[in-house]
């Protein structure tokens, strides 16, 4: 039996404000190397990764990654690199629009066509700024999307968590167990997770007009289709690095890696 196409989606296309810095965060270097070179490493190296999307901010990033992050670095399986939209979510969908060959020829770098049984396979979506992703966390994912068609990492919250009201108030507090945070990858049989994209785009002039802020992968499965989403062990170390401190931090937990 042919193995199920994995396909992973780097998400590189962010500013990066909080982080204070001149140049994109996922440029910003741990041990001499840019941050995104970790999230597209973990990938490179799994055995269950077949490609690889990368998505960048705008057209100029294209050249500068293919040659400052994929070719300095000996990267083979980023086959792809798209530019995202003004929104994460914009983004994901242009991914996924890639995979497909639907993507604006001026706006994606083919490196190596993806073959089309990619899209009966599974889309693991990553944020380029998580750089401790292990094979362990793929692994687990892999086999709950096998399993539930969709799955996010994520790991129970260590604090209480309070729900405020809109002027700062605690309003609730929802049970300690059943409160997890949510992290990267998030993965999805690929036809299921392309079409609650389409169907949010259809849909976007409704939504938008009632506030919906759309936050993650998860979120638009939840809302645009009736499948539920498995929550996956994923790691405390598995940080998404937003400030001095995270990339600080990131390189403590880096170091410890084998």
């Amino acid at each position: 039996m042919e193995k199920e196409y994995c396909t992973a989606v780097v998400l590189a296309a962010g500013r990066g404000k909080r982080m204070g810095a001149r140049v994109a965060k996922q440029y910003l270097e741990i041990e001499n190397r840019p941050l995104l070179f970790y999230a597209l490493s973990a990938f490179e190296k799994s055995k269950l990764i077949d490609s690889i999307v990368l998505v960048v901010g705008d057209t100029q990033q294209i050249a500068y990654c293919k040659k400052n992050v994929l070719e300095a670095y000996g990267f083979q399986k980023v086959d792809m690199i798209t530019v995202g939209g003004r929104e994460r979510y914009d983004s994901v969908r242009c991914a996924l629009r890639a995979i497909r060959g639907e993507q604006e020829a001026a706006k994606c770098e083919v490196i190596r066509p993806i073959p089309d049984r990619a899209q009966n396979g599974y889309v693991f979506l990553h944020d380029g700024a998580r750089p401790v992703l292990t094979e362990d966390i793929l692994a687990r994912c892999l086999e709950a999307v096998k399993q539930y068609g969709a799955c996010a990492a994520a790991m129970p919250a260590k604090d209480t968590v309070k729900i405020a009201d809109e002027n700062g108030f605690a309003k609730t507090t929802p049970p300690r167990d059943l409160v997890w945070t949510i992290q990267t990858p998030q993965t999805f049989a690929f036809p299921l997770i392309y079409g609650a994209y389409e169907k949010m785009e259809t849909l976007r002039p409704e939504w938008e007009k009632t506030g919906l802020h759309v936050t993650d992968d998860a979120m638009v499965v939840e809302t645009f289709t009736d499948r539920k989403v498995k929550l996956v062990e994923g790691s405390y170390e598995n940080i998404k690095v937003t400030t001095p401190e995270d990339l600080n931090l990131a390189g403590l937990f880096l170091a410890k890696k084998p």
